[in-house]
């Protein structure tokens, strides 16, 4: 008899989550009849079951990514939204089956018109309704911004905060409950379009993940320009090989690494770092390969210096050390930066055949003074966005080699000045924590995974995790004290070899013993 009851026990709990299925499928087989939203356009809505590799036929090929592994089970809507008579962005909505009362905004990157469907299903599976935009074009390249003024305001504000506003209303529409917070979840592009919403639309979240935020952004536009006349071409007396950098990036750790109390092969504090590089100058008739000449020397030290202006004013900060070795790839191979040499093609000149080569801080001067739709995003007083209750994290790689982590440290400095704000004050809604050994957004030397994505994954446990960090913040009032990061043995997925809890600024880490730099309880943030 007690058998019977435990089968027809399993039976009715067995049926009862079939129910469940069926109704979770059934309402959003029906979802698209609900929809009637002004300037939306619905192109699918369909359950996509967990684990599917769902394929993406509609991405463009420059975004690399034809599919992706879907970690629950949701439903997914795919829109099109008119912007204005000329432009319109492709959002993407995913409604969670188990959904945690929470509404959550992607980023994007770069210049990118890229839905970024890795953070979809980061988020999706951690229980937020998730939407992404493309930014308003398709695919990587600026092209799409030549002589289109309303494709560049999409990408400067306007398409995240459609997504917003069209996404809480398919939230409320979905789920009978709709939604009790909104949050935002970006780094680099991603991290500047999280401040461009604190700043623009101060009630749009009442969390924001910001991770290494390209703000300060037509700038850094011009920062990153500037590298390709210091090095010049691969056969330019100035350049260096990625085998010199290396033997930098060496000499570096040598002066700097063990500033920290630990010799570990990571800075924990560039500012701490000014290396002299003259030090590995070939002394005279060396047949060494590990050595630089005069002009290379210059050209490293050049590298290492801030951007000024016509008038001698900062523009942008200096470039870490520590990030030299991943940031030949990305500006110093002698080859013009993507990015930048497309926004000043397609957005500053409206020249296609414009020289990279040429560039100089004149045309810093024009690109500033343009600053299209206020994209610099570089606003200081966030006084709305705190008063209106909101919390935003942000957090910055230490070996970022595309965005400074000396430019956040900078809007951190301007915020306090434009609010009048100690730490201790500004903590109560803007924490920034520095993650050394981080690269931009995710891998580098150091223990980086906090959780900011698929990539970086350690569990979701609010202390290993900066987006549930961020949960707990705004729904319990316990800000976090540190971020723990998660040093892979090899990658996501691998052992951790170790962890170590990264600071918030204006603190910084510092060994104290005893044991190994590998036990993050010999580390004290001072």
């Amino acid at each position: 008899m007690a058998m019977l009851s435990s089968l027809l026990s399993l039976f009715t709990l067995g049926a009862a989550v079939l129910a469940r299925q069926d109704a979770f499928q059934d309402r959003c087989a029906n979802f698209k009849d609900k929809i009637n939203l002004p300037n939306v356009k619905v192109n699918l809505v369909g359950y996509v079951p967990g684990g599917t590799n769902l394929s993406l036929t509609d991405n463009a090929p420059s975004c690399g990514a034809s599919s992706q592994l879907v970690n629950a089970d949701m439903c997914r809507v795919a829109m099109a939204v008119a912007t204005s008579n000329s432009s319109e962005i492709t959002l993407e909505a995913w409604f969670p089956r188990d959904y945690s009362g929470r509404f959550l905004s992607t980023g994007n990157g770069a210049l990118s018109g890229c839905i970024q469907y890795y953070d979809l299903a980061y988020t999706t599976g951690l229980g937020f309704a998730s939407v992404g935009a493309n930014n308003g074009h398709n695919g990587t390249s600026g092209k799409p911004f030549y002589k289109q003024p309303e494709v560049i305001k999409d990408f400067a504000y306007r398409s995240l905060h459609t997504g917003v506003v069209v996404g809480k209303e398919l939230t409320k529409l979905f789920y009978d409950e709709g939604f009790d917070k909104s949050y935002y979840f970006g780094c680099s592009t991603g991290g500047r379009q999280g401040f461009k919403s604190i700043q623009k639309y101060p009630t749009d979240f009442d969390g924001v993940v910001a991770g290494a935020p390209a703000m300060n952004f037509v700038n850094l536009n011009s920062w990153s320009a500037h590298f390709r006349p210091i090095t010049g071409s691969p056969l330019s007396k100035t350049y260096l090989s990625p085998a010199l950098w290396k033997a930098v990036h060496e000499e570096i750790l040598r002066q700097c690494d063990t500033m920290d109390g630990a010799k570990d092969g990571i800075i924990e504090d560039p500012d701490l770092c000014r290396p002299v590089l003259e030090t590995i100058i070939c002394k005279p008739g060396s047949s060494s390969k590990n050595c630089l000449s005069a002009a290379q020397a210059k050209t490293v030290r050049e590298v290492f210096s801030p951007l000024y202006g016509v008038n001698g004013t900062l523009l942008y900060p200096r470039m870490q050390p520590g990030s030299e070795i991943m940031a030949w790839f990305s500006y110093y191979s002698g080859q013009p930066f993507g990015a930048s040499e497309d926004w000043f093609r397609y957005v500053v000149y409206n020249n296609p055949n414009w020289d990279a080569a040429t560039f100089n801080v004149h045309d810093a001067a024009v690109a500033l003074e343009q600053n299209p739709y206020d994209i610099q995003t570089w606003d200081a007083d966030l006084s709305p966005f705190r008063n209106a209750g909101g919390k935003v994290l942000t957090y910055h790689g230490l070996q970022d080699q595309i965005i400074s982590s000396e430019n956040s440290k900078l809007y951190y400095a301007r915020v306090a000045e434009a609010m009048n704000l100690p730490p201790e004050e500004l903590d109560k809604f803007y924490r920034f924590f520095q993650i050394s050994g981080m690269a931009h957004c995710r891998g580098g030397d150091g223990a980086y995974g906090i959780g900011n994505g698929l990539t970086s994954y350690n569990g979701k446990e609010p202390e290993n995790n900066v987006l549930m960090a961020l949960v707990q913040w705004v729904e319990k009032d316990i800000a976090p004290e540190t971020v723990r990061g998660a040093k892979f043995a090899n990658g996501v997925g691998t052992p951790v070899a170790y962890t170590r809890k990264h600071c918030r600024y204006p603190r910084r880490n510092v060994f104290i013993g005893p044991g190994n730099y590998t036990d993050e309880n010999a580390w004290q943030c001072v």
